[in-house]
């Protein structure tokens, strides 16, 4: 990739960096650990980093834990389309896939919890559990935008201006990425990101094309609404999710409102855990990591994770 610069993305650490090729696309990933697979998938503003805390933790508890940047961040391909939630989610089957596995625990933060609630409806067979992080099923985000323009409505107006073309890609690596760690702060609890994390966030979304293509994935959020693609999958996602569901929120998430994810297990038939994760924003799995792991673990231990 012209003008790539890996040392913003292939970070040192107790893990190890290649590259895997799914569905004609090539995904960068970190990976550790052995044992049952453990799909990471990062949110906006992120990529892979969003989980080395977990890649260590889950490595511990006997997982292999793989974090992957998502199709058009860090080191994965920028191709010029598939930035829905369709895409995504074949994505991420296709990579438990080349990864060796029949299936996998799948664990998503932000707009990687949207894909994993999406995988669990379009590729039931590849997923053993889901656990999303601080993401409303799709159809509860819906409700929650329509429903609260005062409260998730203006929770999420920066989704809503990058729906202009050009100007917010501009605008987000501007200033050495500024608008980046803005967002980071703005959208955490207190004391949270440290320097190196906002360091290497910010970095990371300088990377030719990434913040065009992390702009791209919010346009089809709420461009599709009323198209055919849209529409279809909406009627698609209204089918019960049938593997077991963690779902995790920071108590101080003011991005993703409580109260906007709240009511997502209505979507789930089989065994749905709902746990706050307190003193934590946007970012629980970072801001919190102790308290997070903890509920992680605990529920991956659990043959039966019924409340």
């Amino acid at each position: 990739m012209a003008g790539y610069d890996a040392s913003a993305v292939e970070i040192d650490g107790p893990w190890t960096h290649r590259t895997v090729s799914a569905g004609g696309t090539r995904f960068h990933l970190a990976e550790a650990g052995e044992g049952p697979l453990v799909l990471l998938l990062h949110g906006f503003p992120e990529f892979w980093w969003s989980w080395h805390n977990q890649l260590v933790s889950l490595a511990e508890a006997g997982y292999r834990a793989v974090a992957v940047d998502l199709r058009g961040y860090g080191g994965s391909d920028k191709p010029r389309r598939g930035y829905d939630l369709m895409t995504g989610a074949a994505d991420a089957a296709g990579l438990v896939r080349a990864l060796g596995e029949a299936n996998a625990i799948v664990v998503g933060h932000d707009w990687g919890g949207l894909v994993a609630w999406t995988m669990a409806v379009y590729h039931p067979k590849v997923v053993q559990r889901i656990a999303v992080v601080s993401a409303p099923h799709p159809l509860r985000l819906r409700q929650a935008l329509r429903g609260d323009p005062l409260g998730q409505g203006w929770a999420a107006r920066h989704a809503l201006g990058f729906q202009v073309p050009m100007w917010p890609e501009r605008r987000l690596v501007r200033d050495d990425a500024s608008l980046v760690g803005r967002l980071l702060h703005s959208w955490s609890g207190p004391g949270w990101p440290d320097a190196g994390t906002e360091r290497a966030v910010r970095r990371a979304a300088q990377v030719p094309g990434v913040a065009h293509c992390a702009l791209e994935y919010h346009r089809w959020l709420l461009r599709s609404r009323p198209r055919p693609d849209g529409i279809r999958y909406a009627q698609r996602m209204r089918g019960q999710i049938r593997v077991p569901t963690l779902q995790l929120h920071g108590a101080l998430d003011r991005f993703t409102l409580p109260v906007s994810a709240q009511g997502s297990g209505r979507y789930v038939s089989a065994p749905y855990r709902w746990k706050l994760i307190e003193g934590a924003g946007h970012f629980p799995h970072q801001e919190r990591p102790q308290a997070f792991d903890a509920q992680l673990t605990r529920w991956l231990s659990d043959p039966e994770p019924e409340l």
